[in-house]
């Protein structure tokens, strides 16, 4: 099983130029360095990234599918801002695709083993980092990831790797919030962790709602 990450970690080799473009762009977006709102033109990523402006066309067209822009004909790409219906949608898609792979896996004691397994060192590398929440956050998103890819269900696979940028965004949003408890959201991986080991399906799910839910309260977005 291979485990979708964001783009910007991807470590395969000769990536296209237009991809590298992308990710390099989404990983700025979805930390803040370019901002709700920013106007991206292609002349100027194709400069930032020395290339032509093909493949920084084709690299907006990327950010486009992964929700981070909206293409405005003749003037570029506007960075998307964060929605509540947005945040309150992409939530409720990753609490059911993290409550359904754990009532598929938590059945079978060696699958419930390969997880927890899977989930070990991604929660002490969260403890590690509570006082850094940028590397904070990458954790945490990881967590979730293992979380519902754990199934090996290819489909998933796809619709993680397409949510990522914006699941991420999210996520970072929520842990560098000022308000953000980082301790008490590494106790609730760990509880949640928990319940994955006693095979608490009905836990989890309640559990994830709550964490999810809680842990997304604290940043602004827009309403729509």
């Amino acid at each position: 099983m291979r485990t979708p990450t964001l783009p910007w970690l991807e470590t395969r080799e000769n990536r296209p130029l237009a991809v590298q473009i992308a990710a390099a762009t989404a990983r700025r977006i979805t930390e803040g360095a370019i901002e709700p709102g920013e106007l991206l033109r292609e002349v100027d990523l194709a400069a930032e990234h020395g290339a032509s402006r093909t493949p920084a066309r084709e690299a907006m067209l990327q950010l486009e599918a992964w929700g981070l822009v909206r293409l405005i004909p003749k003037k570029g790409a506007l960075v998307t801002t964060p929605t509540a219906r947005e945040r309150d949608e992409l939530l409720s898609v990753r609490a059911m695709l993290e409550g359904h792979a754990v009532s598929r896996i938590a059945p079978d004691p060696a699958r419930r083993q390969g997880l927890l397994a899977a989930l070990a060192p991604v929660l002490a590398a969260q403890q590690a980092t509570a006082d850094s929440p940028a590397e904070f956050a990458v954790h945490d998103y990881t967590f979730h990831l293992t979380l519902a890819s754990h199934d090996d269900n290819r489909v998933v696979e796809e619709v993680l790797r397409s949510l990522g940028p914006r699941l991420f965004r999210l996520t970072h949003l929520a842990v560098l919030s000022p308000a953000a408890d980082l301790p008490a959201l590494h106790r609730e991986h760990v509880e949640l962790t928990g319940a994955v080991a006693s095979g608490d399906v009905a836990g989890f799910r309640e559990m994830i709602d709550r964490h999810l839910r809680t842990g997304h309260d604290s940043y602004a977005v827009v309403a729509e």
